[in-house]
């Protein structure tokens, strides 16, 4: 079996064979007896393939281009944001991170620590009997390790916590 060269397709060849049998390896437009030089058969080919291996020098990088970009920039990776990419990354913020749940010393009531997004400021938020449903085992698994609470006391603590964040940035 032969090897080709990588810009040796089998539609190119034709291209290439069409091209001999028309001009019988002379002169590719048709002349007789052609005296200018760009028009002779084999100084004609290799700029063909010259311009295939441009070609295909441009195809690959193309398609190495769309291998390892997937198209998509959230925001800037330097420099400043620009209007439309700001609104974008604030909309996707949350209002903010509940850090965890403590116990206060004072009271002996449960309690939140938030960081508000975009900002240093923490909140401690007091849940009240909002953990009352829960036995204190899970209380105390939830406060010490990070463990879910159960679905509604999770709810219930969320919308607390939501409620309390919102009042804090409004006033």
């Amino acid at each position: 079996m032969a090897t080709y060269p990588k810009w040796s397709t089998p539609n190119r060849r034709a291209v290439l064979v069409k091209l001999f049998l028309d001009s019988r390896g002379f002169c590719v437009a048709g002349h007789q007896n052609c005296p200018i030089p760009e028009h002779h058969y084999e100084v004609y080919i290799e700029r063909v393939i010259d311009d295939w291996k441009e070609e295909d020098k441009e195809d690959w990088k193309a398609e190495r281009k769309a291998i390892h970009s997937l198209g998509e920039r959230r925001y800037p990776i330097r420099g400043r944001f620009s209007n439309i990419a700001r609104d974008i990354f604030f909309e996707k913020q949350p209002l903010y991170y509940l850090e965890a749940l403590g116990m206060s010393g004072l009271k002996l009531q449960p309690f939140a620590k938030v960081k508000i997004a975009s900002s240093y400021f923490r909140l401690y938020i007091d849940l009240g009997d909002s953990l009352k449903a829960t036995s204190k085992n899970k209380r105390r698994k939830a406060i010490r390790y990070g463990k879910p609470l159960p679905k509604e006391v999770e709810a219930r603590v969320t919308e607390l916590v939501t409620l309390a964040v919102k009042d804090y940035l409004n006033h």
